[in-house]
């Protein structure tokens, strides 16, 4: 939430086109915390018989589940390739890296992934029904048995984690590759200018990469275990892993949803410790609360 306030005053001295990126996943990883941790799996797991175990709520925390993971996930990429292009294409950069631009794309993802997510709502069924209220959510045998619904099984499991780990890993080597060219390149011609004095088109890439690697190097690290798990185990027992809570191919399941889902803290620790203006901003942001409460005490004393 801090992170969105900070944002939103647009005080961090990032480009507008950064900053909607930004914007967009931490409001997606806010809302995995909440949906997806506090609700699905602390609420609705400890508090069996609250209002979450409704059928019709427990179908809608399942939707918004896979909507929140999806968004978090596709937006690091398309972050990922904006700074891609911005260092690596020159001409392409002036039309692609703006704010209209990364506003079209991240509203293109959310429609997009709204609509992807549909079929979620008819693949659970009631888990029992009390007095005519339906209570609970169960997956429905007929759906994933079924051609289509295996099919949007495995597509959800490869769209959500193989393709985007190997696309921010494809983007990434691109960025590193041109970035040691181009930097060999200028240190050459600067040598034989005899320029010793600082580059500022490398500095403005410095700090763009160090960025740039930091958000996408987190992702991919806590995102490893979910990739390897699904690789191994997933591939060989399906989609979902059936086995008993001993078994390593469950604990190693178990622990890369945890780790993923962990992913979504770590990126406003990743700009405080980049980004120098953040840090500005996050000290006002804190600090504003107990300025207000000591001006308040201060103008009671006054009164007296």
């Amino acid at each position: 939430m801090l992170t969105i306030v900070i944002l939103c005053k647009g005080n961090c001295g990032l480009s507008n086109c950064i900053s909607v990126y930004m914007l967009g996943m931490a409001v997606a990883d806010l809302l995995i915390m909440i949906n997806n941790v506090m609700l699905y799996h602390i609420i609705s797991y400890n508090f069996p018989l609250s209002v979450l175990a409704h059928t019709s709520i427990c179908k809608l925390l399942l939707y918004i589940a896979p909507v929140t993971i999806d968004l978090t996930v596709w937006f690091t990429v398309s972050f990922t390739f904006d700074r891609c292009v911005m260092i690596c294409w020159q001409r392409f950069k002036a039309r692609y890296c703006i704010k209209r631009t990364a506003v079209l794309v991240i509203t293109s993802l959310f429609v997009m992934i709204m609509v992807k997510n549909i079929p979620i709502l008819f693949a659970y069924e009631p888990q029992r029904v009390i007095d005519k209220v339906q209570w609970g959510c169960q997956a429905r045998a007929a759906f994933f048995s079924s051609p289509p619904g295996a099919a949007f099984a495995w597509f959800h499991a490869a769209w959500v984690v193989c393709l985007p780990f190997t696309l921010i890993a494809l983007f990434n080597s691109v960025t590193i590759k041109h970035v040691v060219i181009g930097s060999r390149a200028r240190s050459s011609l600067r040598g034989s200018r005899g320029e010793n004095h600082r580059d500022p088109e490398m500095e403005n890439r410095r700090k763009s990469i160090i960025l740039l690697f930091a958000v996408s190097g987190c992702f991919l690290l806590l995102w490893l275990t979910s990739f390897v798990s699904f690789a191994t185990i997933g591939l060989i027992n399906g989609i979902y892993y059936n086995g008993d809570r001993t078994n390593p191919g469950y604990i190693a399941t178990e622990m890369g949803t945890m780790l993923k889902y962990s992913s979504s803290c770590p990126n406003t620790f990743i700009y405080s410790a980049t980004q120098k203006k953040f840090r500005e901003e996050l000290k006002k942001v804190l600090e504003s609360p107990w300025v207000m409460i000591l001006r308040v005490i201060q103008y009671e004393g006054s009164a007296k």
